[in-house]
């Protein structure tokens, strides 16, 4: 249901934006990704990159805790719509456009208790490994 505003404003032919991200106008602080960054790590419990199961994706990975970016859901909708680079969706489910692999898994707490969730997040990096990263 449109308000009587909304109404007024279409008759008189006046188009309504809507912003696409609001909350950087609300004194939020804008995300940035470094130009290195090769994996983004997207959950809402942010990892640790020292945990054990963490340096082991990342050794397996081939990637190095300074080429990884870690954002909560709120801070990812922050970055450009489309991203050069491999997500991890670690318990969360986004829309995000990577132009890498997007890998998904359990959350954290789970993937660390759970042998089935190791084995489809290993199964998903083993599918992927020729496409994950370019390495120079």
């Amino acid at each position: 249901m449109t308000s009587r505003r909304d109404w007024l404003l279409q008759q008189m032919g006046i188009t309504q934006y809507q912003l696409r991200r609001p909350r950087v106008l609300q004194g939020e602080i804008a995300v940035t990704l470094a130009p290195d960054t090769q994996l983004i790590i997207v959950a809402e419990v942010l990892p640790g990159l020292h945990e054990p199961l963490m340096r082991d994706v990342l050794h397996t990975l081939n990637l190095q805790p300074t080429q990884v970016m870690t954002v909560t859901p709120d801070q990812l909708q922050m970055l450009p719509e489309t991203l050069n680079c491999a997500g991890w969706l670690l318990g969360v489910e986004s829309e995000q456009t990577f132009n890498g692999v997007a890998l998904t898994s359990a959350s954290f707490n789970e993937l660390i208790s759970s042998g089935v969730a190791k084995r489809a997040l290993w199964q998903q990096m083993c599918n992927h490994d020729s496409h994950l990263f370019t390495h120079p």
